[in-house]
């Protein structure tokens, strides 16, 4: 099995991306999505940490948002529950997917919570700024802070870049980068396999 990672700056066009490889995906954030709506657990640990601010279950982002805003500590209270609970999901995943030829991760801190390995191959996600900020604004939750930290952001973006082993220009048609993706999954399946 090969994992493949798929990294780059929020709004890039990772989930689109890792769906066009036609294999079984890990995607954190819909993951942490559904342990807001169904983990009691999820809910007991965050209302134990921010008593002030999660009073219900679900959890709503709402809450969270307001955590944050209120103290910027909050967010890694608020992450030291879930990162551990996605983990566990990730593990799942992993062994129920063992006998596929490659699996996507796409985790936004993927990188950053050293949750790849060596073999793993990373596909970095370049987009225009301009398509980014469309994307950014068609998202429920759109925030101009958002844009501000995407930008503060940028220099871990390069240090992504030079991890990885491919790097996608998502700036084309969805028709053009089905292509471009299937070209690149036939690549990795055959450098693998003779390797």
């Amino acid at each position: 099995m090969i994992r493949v990672g798929v990294i780059g700056a929020i709004g890039s066009g990772k989930s689109f991306i890792s769906k066009l490889f036609k294999s079984p995906v890990f995607n954190a954030d819909r993951e942490v999505n559904m342990l807001y709506k169904n983990s009691f657990e999820c809910y007991r640990k965050l209302n134990k940490k921010l008593p002030k601010f999660v009073k219900s279950f679900p959890v709503s982002k709402s809450q969270l948002i307001k955590a944050i805003n209120h103290d910027k500590k909050n967010l890694k209270k608020i992450s030291s529950v879930v990162h551990p609970l996605v983990r566990k999901k990730m593990k799942i995943f992993i062994n129920k997917n063992k006998k596929s030829k490659i699996i996507i991760l796409d985790i936004p801190l993927l990188i950053e919570n050293k949750l790849y390995n060596k073999r793993d191959i990373l596909i970095f996600v370049k987009t225009n700024q301009r398509k980014v900020i469309e994307r950014l604004k068609k998202r429920k939750n759109y925030n101009k802070k958002i844009l501000f930290k995407l930008k503060m952001n940028q220099t871990k973006q390069l240090k992504k870049r030079k991890l990885a082993n491919y790097i996608v220009d998502n700036n084309f048609s969805p028709n053009i980068m089905r292509k471009k993706i299937n070209f690149l999954k036939n690549k990795i399946l055959n450098e693998r396999n003779s390797s």
